[in-house]
């Protein structure tokens, strides 16, 4: 399993400890996101900068949208399956999510691929819904679960 970390908020007065631990999950900038695995010392840094991310489990369907249209290679060039079948051991951007999705692959598999995906502020009325308050009381912060989906939809 794998989970879809997205950055919400800015790191103006955060502690370092904080600070650092965002810069090693990649999230570097607002509206950034990134694919991490399932496993306890990812957990820990989720929950330690879980008042700036949120975080839910996702799955290949939305995995394979984020890589189409939201992914980057070096140089800044779109990803394609040809460029995934050269440059990994997959054939398509299907076959590479569904092995992100179910914890058998990440995104260091595929040569030149970026961590990260630049996505754009939520869109709808809603919009992010509070990014002060946890996502159990109608903000944005902490874990989702699978509504992880939904945000990314209206952030691409």
């Amino acid at each position: 399993m794998s989970f879809l970390v997205i950055r919400a908020r800015s790191d103006r007065g955060v502690t370092r400890k904080i600070r650092e631990t965002m810069s090693m999950l990649n999230l570097t900038r607002v509206n950034h996101a990134t694919i991490v695995m399932d496993n306890p010392s990812y957990r820990g840094m989720l929950h330690k900068s879980k008042d700036y991310i949120t975080w839910g489990e996702v799955d290949a369907e939305a995995i394979e949208k984020l890589i189409k249209e939201r992914g980057r290679m070096s140089g800044d060039k779109p990803v394609t399956d040809s460029i995934i079948k050269e440059s990994s051991d997959y054939s398509s951007i299907k076959q590479l999510s569904k092995a992100i999705a179910s914890g058998d692959a990440s995104m260091k598999d595929v040569d030149g691929l970026k961590p990260i995906f630049r996505l754009h502020p939520p869109r709808g009325s809603k919009g992010w819904g509070g990014i002060k308050r946890a996502y159990t009381v109608g903000g944005a912060l902490g874990f989702r679960g699978e509504a992880i989906s939904d945000l990314a939809d209206r952030m691409m």
